[in-house]
C-alpha cells in the first residue's frame, strides 16, 4: 500500500492516533510516526511503536537512522503526511512556516499531500487567527478532516472535536487514490 507518516502534536485527542495508527497498519500501510514533545505528554512512544511496528520519531537530530537528517530522509520515502490532531499551535507553524521541531521542519520539507486533522477546544477554534491559518493550509493545497460538533475535553460541547479515526483513515486513503500533491 502507501508509506504514511503520521505527526502526532499535542493535544488530549492524540489518543485517537493511536487508533488511527492501527487502523492504518492493519489495512496494509507502512506507518512511521513522528511526536511532538507536547503529544509524548498525552500518548508515549512505545504505543505507537507498537501499534506501527516501526520505530517512533521525537527528535530532529537524531542522525544515527537518517544521515542526511530525519525530516529529509523521512519526507524522501513517504506517499502522504497526515498531522492528527493537528493543534492551533502546529497549524499556526505550517501556515506561516516556522520549523523548530521534527514535525515542523517535516512540514517544510515533505512535497506530497498533507492531511490535517484539527483538534481543540471550541474558543480556540473560533478565534479568527486558527481560522486564517486553517484558511492558509488550504491555498497551499492542503486536505483538511474537518472537525466537527460534540463533546470536548474542556467539558464543554461545540466545534473543534477532531473527526473520528475511521473517517481520517477514509480520507487519507481517498487523497492517496486522487493522486493529491
Amino acid at each position: 500500500m502507501a508509506e504514511i507518516l503520521l505527526g502526532v502534536s499535542g493535544g488530549v485527542a492524540a489518543y485517537k492516533a493511536a487508533y488511527l495508527t492501527s487502523r492504518l497498519a492493519q489495512a496494509g500501510n507502512a506507518v512511521t510516526v513522528v511526536l511532538t514533545a507536547s503529544a509524548e505528554r498525552f500518548v508515549g512512544v512505545a504505543t505507537f511503536s507498537a501499534l506501527s511496528g516501526r520505530r517512533v520519531h521525537t527528535d530532529a537530530f537524531d542522525l544515527s537512522d537518517h544521515p542526511l537528517g530525519p525530516h529529509i530522509e523521512l519526507a524522501r520515502q513517504a506517499d502522504l503526511l497526515a498531522i492528527v490532531p493537528a493543534t492551533a499551535d502546529v497549524m499556526a507553524k505550517a501556515a506561516h512556516g516556522h520549523a523548530n521541531d521534527l514535525l515542523s521542519t517535516l512540514l517544510l520539507s515533505f512535497t506530497g499531500p498533507v492531511v490535517y486533522a484539527p483538534a481543540m477546544n471550541s474558543e480556540m477554534w473560533r478565534k479568527p487567527a486558527v481560522q486564517r491559518n486553517l484558511e492558509q493550509l488550504r491555498e497551499d493545497g492542503a486536505v483538511i478532516a474537518e472537525p466537527g460538533d460534540g463533546w470536548l475535553s474542556c467539558r464543554d460541547q461545540g466545534p473543534g472535536r477532531m473527526a473520528e479515526p475511521d473517517e481520517i483513515a477514509a480520507l487519507i486513503a481517498a487523497t492517496l487514490a486522487s493522486g493529491a500533491s
